[in-house]
């Protein structure tokens, strides 16, 4: 490893918490400087041309809705840096086994409007007070552990702490406003009766209704290059193909921030970590995994709902009761039949992804941890089963297993995209219960990865907070 001249700090990973966490200090003063394995920046929010060139594929993260509400990230110049955002004409839509689909709107009017008079009047007077007050919420549920906002925490945490299938269950009355908002809440990757999930379905709508669900223009890589040229400008050194083996192998520094999950962070702490923090590691939960798809389309796809057409992101799973049965077969260590599928049809609202007249598209299901099962075509008898014809249109098609994900991105464990199990017990308390979840018994070494507060998502806050950390010491 070239180690350069000695820096304030060195970060493990730039992904996009180790990036923002190397931000945070370079807009401090201090020195830095990034190590990343691969020979791309970015971790999770990379893109490749994966299937055939001229098609740009997103490798994970692909729907932005959190980089725009971000209390950090939107402090950051970085449409200066050349990010562009791409808005799908709606956020997302739920397709229906009878043809018709529910769509959700950027104007929660709109969509309560579609909703019926019953369902449309509770999805409003649910929705809108977070609606209008989602820059408070975003700011208390994006940071760690605190007082802040305390009325409007208190009226979000009411509802959120419930489950989704209770939620949904109690406050709408149509089957399809049930399954639009169960398509929601299983972005979470854990059972829909399981305590909490509905606030992941909350927080998404609430993100849809404030600011949408883009995708970066050009891909998801140009947020991982906007960011890492803004460091650059701050002084701050990036490092490719610089695999840590090991703590003791990196130069003096003050601090060294580690953008990796527990697992990794045994293996290169090595015998520095105390005997009690690394049992309390060793039982960090990894949750399931993804089989991920991407297609080079000749065409559209065809949905057979034609409203699917604007939506930028498709919750692919009929009912709630199905999609309810499908994560709790996975989050059981079961492949399933009918899998829900999530798939983002980015190039209809960013066409410079693909050639004239052509599409990708980007699809995964759940499955567990570690899976070798292939998922293919159940995938996309899914989208079939919605968009009749859609076999018809693939050019070529590129599938990642769980293993392949943890091969491009070695904190994908198992292809688990969430940094660890994010059930209503390790929501805060990850990777440990702790008033300092960023700090390890190594003085100086903190961890800032998904697998600490506030956990999954790309905002960039868990690298924000330890950095912040990082700049007591």
């Amino acid at each position: 490893m070239n180690h350069g001249p000695p820096v304030d700090a060195i970060v493990v990973g730039s992904g996009p918490n180790g990036l923002a966490a190397a931000i945070t200090l370079a807009r401090a003063g201090r020195s830095v400087r990034v190590y990343e394995a691969q020979s791309t920046l970015g971790g999770g929010i990379r893109s490749a041309e994966l299937t055939r060139p001229g098609f740009v594929h997103d490798v994970a993260s692909t729907v932005h809705a959190l980089v725009v509400l971000s209390p950090f990230l939107k402090t950051l110049p970085l449409a200066e840096f050349g990010l562009e955002f791409a808005h799908p004409g709606a956020p997302f839509a739920h397709p229906l086994d009878d043809g018709t689909a529910v769509v959700a709107e950027q104007s929660l009017e709109e969509t309560a409007s579609a909703l019926g008079t019953d369902d449309g009047r509770a999805y409003r007077k649910l929705l809108a007070p977070f609606v209008e007050h989602s820059s408070d919420l975003m700011e208390a549920l994006l940071g760690p552990l605190s007082a802040r906002h305390p009325l409007t925490m208190a009226s979000f945490g009411r509802q959120a702490i419930r489950s989704a299938a209770g939620l949904a269950n109690r406050r709408f009355r149509d089957e399809r406003t049930r399954a639009m908002f169960a398509g929601v809440a299983a972005h979470s990757m854990v059972p829909l009766d399981k305590l909490a999930t509905a606030g992941y379905a909350l927080g998404l709508i609430i993100a849809a209704h404030t600011a949408g669900w883009p995708v970066a223009r050009g891909g998801s890589q140009k947020l991982s290059d906007a960011m890492a040229a803004y460091l650059r400008s701050l002084g701050g050194e990036l490092v490719t193909d610089a695999p840590v083996e090991s703590l003791a192998e990196l130069p003096p520094s003050r601090v060294v921030l580690c953008d990796v999950t527990p697992r990794q962070f045994i293996r290169i702490a090595g015998d520095r970590l105390t005997r009690f923090y690394r049992w309390r590691l060793s039982r960090y939960r990894y949750g399931p995994g993804v089989f991920k798809m991407d297609w080079a389309l000749n065409a559209p796809v065809p949905w057979r709902a034609r409203e699917c057409d604007r939506a930028g992101t498709l919750h692919l799973g009929g009912s709630m009761i199905e999609i309810a049965e499908s994560e709790r077969a996975v989050w059981e260590g079961h492949d399933v039949e009918r899998p829900y599928v999530l798939t983002v049809q980015a190039s209809r609202f960013d066409p410079s992804r693909a050639p004239s007249g052509k599409h990708t598209l980007w699809a995964y299901c759940h499955v567990p941890n570690g899976s070798t099962v292939d998922m293919s075509d159940r995938i996309e008898r899914q989208i079939e089963r919605f968009a009749p014809g859609f076999r018809d249109c693939i050019d070529e098609r590129r599938m990642m297993f769980p293993a392949d994900l943890e091969r491009s991105n070695a904190n994908l464990i198992g292809g688990d995209i969430a940094g660890g199990a994010a059930d209503l017990a390790q929501i805060y308390a990850r990777p440990v219960a702790s008033l300092h979840p960023y700090a390890t018994p190594i003085n100086g070494v903190f961890l800032c990865s998904s697998s600490t507060p506030p956990g999954v998502g790309v905002h960039g806050m868990c690298g924000y907070h330890a950095a912040r950390a990082a700049l007591r010491v």
